[in-house]
């Protein structure tokens, strides 16, 4: 495993997540294209798929 995936690991700091997490979208802007995410509807194909 490299150094950066140990060191961004949630399992390993959640805190660590969480607060990077909230740097990057703390005063962020949300750009809505009114398209629906192609991430968001894999993982809801990929879920209901396991079902």
């Amino acid at each position: 495993m490299s150094s950066s995936a140990r060191t961004f690991s949630v399992r390993r700091s959640p805190r660590l997540c969480a607060a990077i997490v909230d740097r990057l979208t703390f005063n962020a802007t949300l750009i809505e294209t009114g398209t629906e995410s192609y991430r968001l509807a894999r993982t809801k194909t990929k879920s209901n798929g396991m079902k």
